[in-house]
């Protein structure tokens, strides 16, 4: 039996209103062609649906729920619109068991220590070897060191040796750069070298099943021993011989120059331990030697006998003579240091 018995036609159905925004009914169907794409007889347009009526306590849960956008503005009172930066709170050293006025005061006095001893760096040391200087010694650049590299080990067909000069704004003249000049000398090589030294002094002993952490130590105050004593025999025979150079500037070249040694000895370290043989090892130890001898005589030769022109003084021949044997001495000589280093 229908439930619309007494009734011509049924009552008309009614459609809910929705009341969530949320709610959006999807639109109906459009037929398809047989290739699978939307067919419209016409421009598609936006499909009449009902609006929702708006409810005023669902709005106002929805307003407590999310903040407007304007209560995400910065506040003009907030520090970092003034310019004012907070500090760190301070380190709390009770968690490494210290009381922290004790640390405090420690790390103070430590302050206060780093201070004066840079203020008696800057004393004593200062007007001795300026940072300047050091800092001329070490300009350098990737193909300075390899160019040095190769006029250390064949230097029989470098030509000129003579030094660059570079003027300044003020009209004053400096040496120019190890940068800029192949043939300044600079620091940057012997210090490298003479770390390299170490290192492969201890490598020959662990591999001779010798290695003691001392040897390290043993070796860079071997090594800096005879660096000293080249240093200070030819510093001894400029001063007796009566050579001109400023102090700082001549001390430092004269530490470099007399560093340049250590790349010969790590060729020959290295001959030792590829195994090449005695004889060739020993090859290899005396061609090192006279291409070092050899670089110093040449180099050494533009300050132990100066040009006319560039120095005040004439040089008698009895004093040039003596100069020229001193010059001979100090090439020779390198291969007492070199003997020496070799033997690790």
């Amino acid at each position: 039996m229908s439930y619309y018995t007494n009734s011509s036609s049924p009552p008309p159905l009614q459609h809910p209103v929705p009341t969530h925004p949320a709610y959006i009914p999807e639109p109906p169907a459009t037929p398809m062609s047989p290739q699978g794409y939307q067919r419209y007889t016409s421009s598609p347009s936006a499909p009449n649906y009902p609006q929702p009526v708006p409810n005023p306590s669902h709005s106002a849960h929805l307003s407590a729920s999310y903040p407007s956008a304007n209560q995400y503005q910065p506040q003009p009172h907030q520090s970092h619109l003034q310019g004012h930066i907070h500090p760190p709170p301070p380190v709390d050293f009770s968690a490494w068991g210290l009381d922290n006025a004790t640390a405090a005061f420690g790390m103070q006095l430590g302050q206060s220590a780093v201070a004066a001893g840079q203020e008696y760096v800057q004393k004593n040391l200062g007007g001795f070897i300026p940072v300047s200087m050091l800092k001329h010694h070490f300009n350098v650049s990737n193909s300075y060191v390899l160019s040095k590299f190769r006029l250390l080990l064949f230097p029989w067909r470098h030509k000129p040796w003579s030094r660059n000069i570079r003027r300044l704004e003020n009209g004053q003249s400096e040496w120019a750069p190890p940068r800029e000049d192949l043939n300044s000398p600079d620091l940057y090589i012997p210090l490298m070298a003479l770390v390299t030294y170490i290192l492969l002094a201890a490598l020959h002993s662990g591999l001779n099943a010798r290695f003691h952490p001392e040897i390290l130590g043993v070796t860079a105050s071997k090594a800096i021993a005879v660096v000293l004593l080249d240093l200070v025999f030819v510093k001894g025979g400029c001063y007796l011989l009566n050579i001109p150079g400023g102090l700082s500037s001549q001390f430092l070249d004269l530490l470099a120059y007399g560093g340049y040694k250590f790349v010969g000895v790590i060729i020959t370290l290295i001959a030792g331990l590829l195994g090449f043989g005695r004889t060739l090892y020993l090859l290899v130890f005396v061609y090192t030697f006279l291409s070092t001898a050899f670089f110093l005589l040449r180099s050494l030769r533009s300050m132990v006998l100066p040009d006319a022109s560039a120095t005040a003084a004439a040089v008698n021949p009895s004093q040039r003579s003596r100069r020229i044997t001193f010059l001979f001495l100090v090439a020779v000589s390198q291969i007492f240091y070199m003997g020496i280093l070799i033997r690790v």
